[in-house]
């Protein structure tokens, strides 16, 4: 069935602020003009609004006509630092700047949410979690800091989330996974100090090259002999610095890496494991190493039986063929695992696909030229107001 809490003038509306907040993205944790949009979006709602301290981020929280339990719903609202190549006519103004991610459509359908609940009857609150920096800054680990599980007086008896996809599902479909959805991601930065000099005589310098290779390669020999095939490990060194000419030996070498887990147990071993190879690597070479953690997620893990009320949800408003179980967590990062360890919870998978595109074969997210159908905003509205209301009645 439709979209049935939405009316035509709200599916105008939420498809007008997606275009204006897909016009002009911020990056990072200071989005002021995202907020600034989403206050007047929320303008004349009932709503208890705090801003963030640190951050630019917005709290509200909407009251039930009689005491109850929290929910919480989240959406992100930053973009990603690239350059669009779309061509359409709401396109970023901005070179170098892009909601390649979807979560243009994410704050809209948020939006959409509190409209639709301010006009409903319930028990209880509902949290809006509208949060920066979901891209690298770990924006929802600042709202957590700040006080967003607590801001209804009580902890959310659960906590949800929307995701799109501009390819992997057809349009209109969801899907999620019991367990873990999405992978644990780290970001780290390695500098190996030796002592430079010329090539010709490497015996009178410390030469840093030889073992920040031999550390790549023994990542991968770790990754591959210290971890189950069942609760694998993913490590990849995608940037690589050393040197000016061939014969000179430099001073250091740089190069960094990516880890992608599906469990707390492997994540806490492999962050264990990694420096210990590559201080041990560079102990054996008598050379410095220096290991910078650079950003870290924990694994996305879905409470079972939320993950199954959102299918149930899913099935009784748009009928259970748009819903799949995901086969395999994905290995891409995502900060709403910070909400996840605190609360039980589910983050769901919208596809946004255009219908004149195959999924199959359709840009992903984060690619220039991804494009997401905002024929969805009404049915992502819809399904977070209803697990909203669902749960707080069943609470």
């Amino acid at each position: 069935m439709p979209s049935a809490h939405v009316t035509r003038d709200l599916q105008d509306d939420l498809r007008r602020l997606r275009r204006d907040l897909h016009r002009e993205p911020e990056v990072g944790l200071e989005l002021p003009r995202t907020q600034e949009k989403v206050l007047a979006a929320l303008d004349g709602l009932p709503l208890e609004i705090r801003l963030g301290r640190s951050v630019s981020s917005v709290t509200a929280v909407l009251r039930g006509s009689s005491p109850g339990p929290a929910v919480l719903l989240r959406a992100d609202m930053d973009a990603l630092p690239l350059t669009e190549g779309t061509g359409l006519e709401y396109a970023s103004r901005f070179e170098d700047r892009m909601h390649a991610c979807g979560h243009d459509l994410h704050t809209a359908m948020l939006v959409g949410a509190a409209r639709i609940l301010a006009a409903s009857e319930f028990a209880g609150s509902v949290i809006f979690m509208f949060q920066p920096g979901e891209e690298g800054f770990a924006g929802a680990r600042y709202m957590i800091e700040e006080g967003v599980l607590d801001a209804a007086g009580t902890r959310p008896v659960a906590a949800y989330g929307l995701h799109v996809a501009s390819s992997m599902l057809p349009g209109g479909f969801f899907m999620t996974r019991r367990g873990t959805l999405m992978a644990a991601a780290e970001e780290i930065h390695v500098t190996v100090r030796g002592a430079g000099g010329h090539g010709s005589q490497p015996f009178r310098a410390k030469d840093p090259i030889p073992a920040a290779c031999e550390m790549v390669t023994a990542l991968q020999t770790f990754a591959t002999r210290s971890f189950d095939a069942f609760d694998p490990v993913v490590i990849t060194v995608g940037s690589f610095h050393a040197g000016t000419a061939a014969n000179v030996i430099p001073a250091e070498a740089r190069f960094a890496l990516t880890i992608r887990c599906f469990s707390r147990e492997a994540h806490a071993r492999v962050l264990d494991g990694v420096d210990r190879v590559l201080r041990g690597i560079a102990a054996a070479h008598d050379l410095h190493v220096e290991v910078d953690r650079a950003m870290g997620y924990p694994a996305t893990v879905n409470t079972a039986a939320e993950a199954e009320f959102a299918a149930s949800v899913v099935g009784d408003l748009y009928g259970a063929e748009r819903f799949v179980w995901g086969p395999n967590p994905l290995t891409a990062g995502e900060d709403f695992s910070y909400v996840l360890e605190e609360v039980p919870g589910a983050f769901v998978f919208l596809g946004a696909c255009p219908p004149d595109r195959d999924p199959a074969t359709a840009p992903f997210n984060h690619a220039p030229d991804a494009v997401f159908d905002d024929g969805v905003l009404a049915d992502g509205a819809a399904l977070l107001a209803e697990l909203a209301l669902r749960r707080l009645a069943s609470a």
